[in-house]
């Protein structure tokens, strides 16, 4: 279950890039603070399962 949350995470933040450049390049703010926001929740999650792999060892 770990495998898919941290790939979720790294889809998140991947997501969240794109929409940023894409905001920025065309000039939207609220995309590229959306990105932003995305690519903060899948480092929010990505810390939460790297927390969890530390308790499990």
């Amino acid at each position: 279950m770990s495998g898919t949350e941290k790939s979720k995470a790294h889809a998140e933040q991947a997501k969240g890039k794109v929409k940023e450049t894409v905001g920025r390049a065309v000039g939207n703010e609220r995309m590229t603070a959306e990105g932003q926001a995305d690519q903060t929740k899948g480092n929010a999650r990505q810390a939460k399962e790297d927390v969890k792999d530390i308790f499990r060892r």
